[in-house]
């Protein structure tokens, strides 16, 4: 069991949003799944999203800096060589196609499209139908130019009016979406959008097992 990760870059993305590098040495995981990542004194930990291709030789983690977060701010410090104690990985939520081949749809917000990016670094052969992006600034939108070229990518941008972006939250696109029998939806991000884009669906017939979710943080 790999205890440790080897830190290889912290590369900020935007002022509250980083993404920490680390070798994977033959870490196994699938898309969807988490590591638990530990603070200074190795006591508190938070689960983060694996945002790196199954092909990839580094891990990565997209992270947002949290005012007074004693493990994010400590991993945003961190250094090449430095380790950060880890748990294996582990996880639920597994974004992607189905075996029956049904269409499936991505809806993230803020560092919610961690997972979505794993998914399409693994399987570039294999885009969601859409996939509906929400963030506050245009900056925290990552990988946003390579998501456009892999997949039907709707940006939603709610602090800011940017070009070729909605104004608004990700929830505004949802008229966008395609309903059809059998497909899936895919939630990831902040627990608000999460339940309102599940009433949304349920009110239009999706069942509620056709709805995945993972939330990344609470509103409160």
């Amino acid at each position: 069991m790999q205890d440790f990760l080897e830190v290889t870059e912290v590369v900020w993305h935007s002022p509250g949003i980083f993404e920490l590098r680390a070798r994977r040495n033959g870490l196994a995981f699938v898309p969807g799944d988490c590591l638990a990542l530990f603070g200074e004194d190795g006591a508190a930990s938070r689960p983060y999203s694996i945002a790196s291709g199954q092909q990839e030789e580094e891990i990565r983690f997209l992270i947002r800096r949290m005012p007074g977060g004693e493990v994010s701010g400590f991993l945003a410090e961190r250094k090449p060589g430095d380790r950060v104690k880890c748990s294996p990985p582990f996880g639920w939520f597994r974004p992607g196609p189905r075996k029956d081949g049904a269409p499936f749809v991505f809806v993230a917000t803020g560092t919610g499209i961690a997972p979505f990016l794993a998914h399409l670094r693994s399987h570039p052969d294999a885009p969601p139908l859409k996939c509906l992006y929400g963030v506050r600034h245009l900056a925290d939108a990552v990988e946003r130019d390579w998501l456009r070229g892999v997949c039907d990518l709707r940006l939603a941008v709610s602090r800011e009016t940017v070009e070729g972006a909605a104004h608004g939250r990700v929830t505004d696109l949802l008229d966008d979406l395609p309903i059809a029998p059998g497909m899936h939806f895919y939630l990831c991000g902040l627990d608000a959008m999460i339940d309102d884009v599940s009433q949304w669906l349920e009110a239009r017939g999706v069942p509620v097992p056709h709805i995945h979710r993972e939330c990344f943080f609470n509103a409160a």
